[in-house]
């Protein structure tokens, strides 16, 4: 028999962004369902590679179009619909129960959380990326020497009615470095290098591992006192990353200092570090993780990278996202191929004798809500 729950019931999409409101053209759109800061090679285009593919498949007849039109189609529809009525469609159609949202990234281009949850006609709340705060402040005219506090209190007043915190550390200066608190004098010393070099060059990104590290205790207390998860992104992503040293083990002593202090970890996406994540979540009471965007990379294979990262990982730690950033194609084929791929898992289970249509039936509903509203605070049944 089947197992239908996985599509009648509403997921927590526990880390995303918002969603553009631009009226994009055939190069604006392409940009956003890539993870390279170049465009593709002359006289190719982002169509032709499995996301491609599965925007065609399946977001088409969501837009009144044939499956597997041209790309060129389905943006030139896209453009004919307008942005405001596409985004409510595709998200409308992902069977949400709430949005939560990463506000850390490009803010200036997408919409808000708030927003963004109205396109969906559900609730949404906000994640604080902990290093968007950190540059906040060094662009704010602050000294070397009040740097700190006046960080702690940005960062304070922002978790006001937030869910949780992120960090991108592993993106900005890998998961391969000390991670004890720094002195007040180290994170002094690193600030004022740091501001000096950006005003120069009128560039507030922060890399500087001792920076970082302060934001991360600071969270960490936070989180400690709000009952927060702090997110981890691991692995996939942007092409300025060393991949290798983004590895979530290399961070297993700050994990464990967050067991003892009971801070969930959510890692994020973790491909190619799915067994790793798995682990990580078997040895610690506090660590979660997801999929998370790699399904949509993946598309067709999204079912093969779904059963690796449930080969030994456990279902009430496991978490659904999407990571959806500016499209409400991600959205909708992240929800789509999630449910696709764990109902064919689980159905092999039930037909294999692994596991009853019960068992399933639990299974998902951790998965799906009830995993996210055991770690966020203030996530409660939505109506």
């Amino acid at each position: 028999m089947p197992i239908e729950s996985i599509f009648a019931t509403p997921l927590i999409d526990h880390h995303c962004h918002g969603v553009s409101p631009a009226e994009l053209d055939w190069t604006q759109f392409q940009a956003l369902f890539s993870e390279s800061y170049r465009p593709p090679p002359p006289g190719t285009n982002e169509f032709q590679k499995p996301l491609g593919l599965a925007i065609r498949a399946f977001c088409a007849p969501v837009l009144d179009l044939e499956p597997h039109v041209s790309g060129e189609a389905y943006v030139e529809r896209r453009l004919r619909l307008g942005a405001a009525e596409v985004n409510r469609r595709l998200m409308r159609a992902s069977g949400l129960d709430c949005l939560i949202v990463d506000t850390g990234h490009r803010s200036n281009a997408i919409h808000t959380f708030e927003e963004t949850g109205d396109l969906a006609g559900r609730p949404a709340h906000e994640v604080v990326r902990i290093e968007a705060i950190l540059e906040e402040v060094a662009a704010s005219g602050v000294s070397a020497e009040g740097f700190a506090k006046a960080f702690t209190d940005r960062l304070t007043e922002r978790a006001r009615d937030a869910v949780g915190l992120k960090s991108i550390v592993a993106y900005r200066c890998t998961f391969a470095i000390p991670q004890t608190a720094p002195t007040a004098a180290d994170v002094a010393t690193a600030a004022g290098a740091w501001l000096k070099q950006a005003r120069t060059e009128g560039k507030y990104r922060v890399t500087d591992p001792t920076i970082i590290r302060h934001g991360l205790w600071v969270g960490a207390e936070i989180c400690r006192a709000r009952k927060f998860p702090m997110q981890l992104h691991v692995g996939f992503g942007d092409p300025d990353i060393s991949m290798h040293a983004c590895d979530p083990t290399h961070f297993t002593a700050f994990i464990a200092e967050m067991e003892k202090w009971e801070v969930p970890i959510t890692l994020l996406h973790n491909w190619p570090f799915l067994k790793e994540a798995q682990w990580l979540s078997e040895i610690f009471q506090n660590v979660y993780y997801d999929a998370g965007v790699i399904l949509n990379y993946g598309a067709a294979e999204s079912e093969r990278i779904l059963r690796e990262a449930l080969q030994v990982g456990k279902f009430q730690k496991f978490l659904y996202s999407s990571d959806a950033f500016g499209l409400s194609e991600l959205y909708y084929l992240g929800a789509l191929l999630f449910r696709r791929a764990l109902r064919r898992i689980l159905d092999g289970w039930i037909a294999d004798g692994y596991c009853s249509a019960k068992d399933a039936d639990e299974m998902v509903e951790l998965v799906a809500l009830a995993n996210s509203r055991r770690i966020y605070p203030g996530i409660k049944e939505a109506q």
